[in-house]
Order: C-alpha cells, then sequence, then structure tokens
C-alpha cells in the first residue's frame, strides 16, 4: 500500500513555490516518460535500473529538465528504493500540461512544449 496521502490535485499540491508531486515510478521500462494521473499519483517511467535507488536518481534528474530546475531543487520525501514516491520540487520554472500553475505564482513559461 502506498504512503502518498492524498493532495489537493490528486496527485499534486503547492506550497508557496514548492510543487508537491506523488509518483508512481515504474524502473527499467523501454523509455523514460511522464505518464497519466493514476489515482492519487503521476506515473512516470525510467529506463535506468532500480538497484541502490538509481532509478530515482535518473528520475530527479530527468523531472529536473522537464520542470527546468536544478538536480538540488527537488528533494526525494519518501520512497527512494520504493516505487511509491513523493517529491517537493522547488521553484519549477516549467511544468508538463497535467499540472497547473497556482495563479499567485505562476512563471512567464506556462506549459512543457515538448
Amino acid at each position: 500500500m502506498s504512503q502518498c496521502r492524498r493532495l489537493k490535485h490528486e496527485f499534486y499540491e503547492w506550497n508557496e513555490t514548492t510543487l508537491i508531486l506523488n509518483v508512481l515510478g515504474t524502473p527499467a521500462a523501454k523509455k523514460t516518460a511522464i505518464g497519466k494521473p493514476l489515482a492519487h499519483q503521476l506515473k512516470i517511467s525510467v529506463t535506468a535500473s532500480p538497484t541502490n535507488g538509481g532509478a530515482t536518481d535518473f528520475m530527479v534528474a530527468y523531472l529536473a529538465k522537464v520542470f527546468k530546475v536544478r538536480i538540488k531543487d527537488i528533494d526525494v520525501v519518501f520512497g527512494r528504493t520504493s516505487i511509491h514516491k513523493q517529491l517537493k520540487i522547488h521553484q519549477p520554472q516549467q511544468l508538463p500540461p497535467m499540472i497547473e500553475w497556482p495563479e499567485k505564482n505562476a512563471p512567464q513559461v506556462r506549459s512543457n512544449t515538448h
């Protein structure tokens, strides 16, 4: 059973300028990609092996590019060696389409165009 608590927008919520994201990770996948929300988690697949948290490290590096932040701006709250994770992304500069900006903190870039 997942340790993820329900968040305001199903799988994410904002705390000021920090995005809190519940993730269902899929390690050793055929491709690295952000999938669709599944219940109260966002499915994210990575090609990296799950050995010693390697898939989580790979996921954080991938998400740093997606959200246009530094790797150190993403905290793994829990789930480093589990498929169920919660991440805190501090001051993201870009978002994938399934995540909305909080109106008061929306930067100029509104969504990921990739």
